[in-house]
């Protein structure tokens, strides 16, 4: 008889624990503070209940949405044009949880002082195990400010679309539990340039039709869209129904969809409308200012979205380098991995941070600021996640380059949000736009930056600069992103000054603004805390 034992040619060693089950709010001080400061911290056992889920039910939930993908179905069995898209069981579970508890409506059924923080919380949140889902829930949160320009549809669709239950029958409206609603703006030979758009609507008394197509239909498995058409007092929003009431489906044929890089749980669509019955939201002409009242709540989402997705990544890197050992060592012991770890901390801090500190400012109707933290944070932090997500799968090596990690997902998910919603230079010229227009705009970013004023003199220094270029009328559009860039890392040191924790903000200024570290993440210099920053990134 042979000895099995002469056959094993290895034993498995020096591998981390799988990470599951842990609390993704409970574990992340920098969160937990964030939501304190910004006037949310009545919601922390909420944010507690979700973080358990995030960190563990819809953490696995995850792999199995985007494993596998949306399918379009445009036909049935009988030859019935039904354009529907179907969604593995994993999907609408996770739509459910997320429905359950406000993702998509906590800060329109929570009406006091913090629910846009907390609500901004339980995205970020939600980002971090399964960020396809995200869109769906940020559209339909994202569109209330616009269907309220309607009262008539405001009181038919608000209490669908707040509604904490999912409902995913193919139903007329009035018979669901709860609905979803989507967008449609951008057009082939437009993109951006909304303005350029060829779809036509047409007035049919109580209603209108509408003809044409859109190029990046999102998501085509909603039960209503907010649409842009020309209509004959000009470029005008709709809200365009998937079924009518009495139970037929709306003209919407799905051409495909999408082939995407990443955001694979997700349905993305090309359309075609053929007559489709939409009703009008807001004024004629007025469409890309109604419509806009939803973009600034999803670019919202799409800052508080990468700071998520950076998270997560940040959370993988430290969890493998406190069980792993090379030369010796844990790899969190190392100092050069110290310095990485610590760097990428950094800046998921200032990311999360910018976040909530924007959703208070949405929160207080604070206009004028809002405005640029928006546009300034949804340029950034958007900028930032790809080069994060990427800096954590090279601490796990190998490890972070294969599908059994999530990393690969995240880094497939991370340029999304730069993209959605306005690419980068959008939101450079936007905030342009609201300095040549907008006098109370510029008042606003130094109200805030100077309130940090005092405690730190770089800081102090590059406040005086920042002045000093933003006293210039004439503007330069060619040099507006490093503008941009400049405001967005004052506006995070300012937040992280204002907590109170030297320690972290002295680390930022000196590392961010004072020029004191290279282009890479693990450049900090080494008379900082490492190893503090590091153990305040992961507190359990």
């Amino acid at each position: 008889m042979h000895d099995a034992h002469r056959f094993i040619t290895h034993t498995v060693t020096n591998q981390p624990p799988p990470l599951q089950d842990y609390n993704a709010f409970e574990l992340d001080t920098a969160l937990k503070s964030a939501v304190l400061r910004e006037a949310g911290d009545w919601g922390a056992t909420d944010l507690q209940i979700y973080g358990g889920i995030a960190g563990g039910e819809l953490l696995e939930l995850g792999f199995a949405a985007n494993e596998n993908k949306p399918r379009l179905r445009t036909f049935d069995r009988y030859g019935h044009r039904i354009d529907e898209v179907e969604f593995h069981p994993s999907y609408h579970r996770t739509m459910s949880l997320a429905m359950q508890h406000g993702v998509h409506s906590y800060a329109w059924r929570n009406r006091r002082p913090g629910a846009q923080v907390v609500r901004s919380a339980l995205a970020y949140l939600h980002y971090q195990a399964e960020a396809g889902t995200s869109c769906p829930l940020t559209m339909t949160y994202a569109a209330v400010p616009a269907l309220q320009h309607t009262p008539v549809l405001a009181a038919q669709w608000l209490p669908r679309i707040t509604s904490p239950q999912y409902d995913a029958r193919v139903l007329p409206a009035d018979r669901k539990g709860g609905c979803t609603i989507g967008m449609g703006m951008t057009e082939k030979q437009g993109g951006s340039d909304v303005r350029a758009n060829t779809t036509r609507a047409v007035s049919r008394g109580d209603h209108y039709e509408i003809v044409g197509h859109k190029w990046f239909f999102s998501a085509p498995m909603c039960d209503a869209w907010l649409v842009l058409a020309q209509a004959e007092g000009g470029l005008s929003c709709f809200l365009m129904p998937k079924l009518l009431a009495d139970g037929t489906r709306n003209a919407i044929r799905i051409q495909r969809l999408k082939d995407k890089l990443g955001d694979w749980s997700n349905a993305s669509s090309e359309v075609e409308f053929h007559g489709a019955q939409a009703w009008l939201v807001g004024a004629e002409g007025r469409g890309v200012a109604t419509i806009l009242e939803m973009v600034a709540l999803t670019r919202l989402d799409c800052m508080t979205g990468s700071a998520g997705l950076m998270r997560q990544a940040l959370v993988q890197a430290i969890h493998h380098a406190r069980h792993r050992t090379a030369f010796g060592r844990l790899l969190v012991d190392q100092p050069l991995m110290q310095n990485v770890l610590a760097d990428m901390a950094l800046e998921v801090e200032a990311a999360a941070s910018l976040a909530m500190r924007t959703a208070r400012a949405v929160d207080e109707q604070d206009t004028a600021l809002a405005r640029i933290l928006t546009a300034v944070g949804k340029y950034w932090n958007c900028k930032r996640a790809p080069a994060l997500v990427n800096e954590a799968q090279e601490c796990l090596g190998g490890a972070g380059y294969v599908e059994e990690s999530i990393l690969p997902r995240l880094y497939r998910q991370a340029p999304l949000n730069s993209i959605w919603e306005g690419s980068g230079n959008v939101q450079c010229l936007d905030v342009l736009r609201a300095f040549s227009r907008e006098p109370v705009s510029r008042e606003a970013v130094f109200a805030e930056l100077g309130s940090a004023r005092g405690a730190n003199r770089a800081y102090d220094r590059e406040l005086s600069a920042l002045a000093a270029l933003l006293g210039d009328a004439q503007l330069v559009e060619s040099q507006s992103r490093a503008l941009v860039e400049r405001m967005a890392l004052m506006f995070q040191a300012a937040i992280l000054i204002r907590a109170g924790d030297a320690t972290v903000s002295d680390a930022f200024v000196a590392s961010r603004i004072d020029g004191g570290r290279g282009q890479a993440f693990g450049t900090l210099a080494a008379d900082l805390p490492l190893r503090g920053l590091i153990d305040r990134a992961w507190c359990g």
